[in-house]
């Protein structure tokens, strides 16, 4: 093991939940190895990432969008077409750039969540590269783009690149997915510091009362929180912009702790189906109000795991004002307990990792690929 190891992480900031699912597996592999270097490359905020991961270099720009959004939970599919296109009309000269830049720095090995360019470049520029997501923008290209036939060479560059990738390690729970280096391994997640009590004393609440956490990813949501009934014995903080001035609804930030403490602190989260949230809350038992994504691949088999691991119900921006909000809580709290999930994937993320920086075998698990593979099957479900 050299002393001087690099690890170049290019993070796909569509959203935070690229980031968030990640840095579980860097932290493991940082421990083993106290003297990795890491580099990460994304659009996402320094100031964030740095919550997450501590001491990087930074990177601040990738040819990365996964896709244009009008929302938290809808696709924008002519604005995606339009960047799909574009970037696709010289493919090669985006991919020569990112191998320029990647080899220049040298990494010893390269980490993408989910960028399909990085994964290119890398092998490209003759370096080791291991792809990890819970989804990919090959089949989810498919789904959204495949019925345009301009969009047609983008879609067979996306998926040739993700195979130059030494393996793609799909955690669980994932969307299916048609990808032939795929590898299955378990939860990847780390369950934050439960910090309740320093919370409540901080934003002054009284004996009783419950905290509640709104969150969409990153992505800001439009919910009509002026219309977002006052319950009594509640306090809510919220990563929204838009947020009421009312005593109790808050920005996160007040709370004065990492985000990601945040939720084993609180007794209810309000968010949208996304791995980062959903597997936090499956480890840490939190219940969920969730806003479903059926047209959103990935959102069906989230969805179900999160069933199998905590109480959750799906739910809409009209129920969660006016008088839905009581009705959901109760119906929500009145679900049987379930058993937390384990974050057993870690070990096995890193187990490849740590194989691809020493040049050793590929652990077994991860040997014999399986292509179409199909969402982690379960019988649980959300109320």
């Amino acid at each position: 093991m050299s002393a001087s190891e690099h690890l170049w992480l290019a993070l796909s900031p569509h959203g935070y939940g690229h980031a968030a699912m990640t840095a579980p597996l860097v932290a493991e592999l940082r421990r083993r190895r106290p003297h990795l270097r890491l580099t990460i490359q994304t659009a996402l905020p320094k100031d964030f990432l740095a919550t997450r991961y501590g001491d990087f270099d930074y990177v601040g720009e990738i040819p990365d969008i996964g896709f244009r959004m009008k929302s938290a939970l809808k696709v924008d599919v002519p604005a995606s077409a339009r960047f799909y296109i574009d970037q696709h009309a010289d493919f090669a000269a985006v991919v020569g750039r990112e191998a320029e830049r990647l080899g220049a720095a040298k990494p010893d090995l390269v980490l993408a969540n989910v960028p399909y360019v990085t994964v290119a470049a890398a092998a490209a520029a003759g370096l080791p590269v291991v792809a990890f997501c819970s989804l990919n923008w090959a089949d989810l290209g498919d789904y959204y783009l495949g019925h345009l036939p301009e969009c047609g060479r983008a879609l067979a560059d996306i998926r040739a690149a993700y195979t130059k990738a030494s393996v793609f390690l799909r955690p669980t729970p994932a969307q299916p997915m048609t990808l032939p280096n795929v590898a299955d391994i378990g939860l990847v997640a780390r369950l934050g510091t439960d910090r309740r009590e320093e919370i409540r004393t901080r934003l002054g609440l009284e004996e009783g009362e419950r905290l509640g956490l709104i969150a969409f990813g990153g992505i800001d949501h439009r919910l009509p929180l002026e219309r977002w009934p006052k319950l009594p014995g509640w306090r809510w903080l919220t990563s929204l912009l838009d947020i009421p001035s009312r005593p109790d609804m808050v920005p996160w930030e007040r709370a004065g702790v990492p985000f990601a403490d945040l939720v084993p602190s609180v007794d209810v989260m309000v968010t949208k189906s996304g791995y980062g949230t959903f597997s936090e809350c499956g480890l840490a038992g939190v219940p969920v109000l969730y806003e479903a994504r059926p047209d959103w691949p990935e959102g069906p088999p989230l969805e179900r795991w999160l069933g199998k691991h905590t109480r959750c119900l799906a739910t809409t921006p009209e129920r969660l004002v006016g008088g839905g909000l009581p009705d959901q809580l109760r119906t929500l709290f009145f679900l049987p307990n379930r058993p937390v999930a384990r974050p057993t994937g870690v070990a096995e993320g890193v187990q490849v990792l740590e194989s691809m920086l020493d040049g050793a075998p590929m652990p077994a698990f991860a040997v014999g690929h399986r292509g179409n593979h199909d969402a982690e099957a379960s019988n649980g479900g959300c109320g």
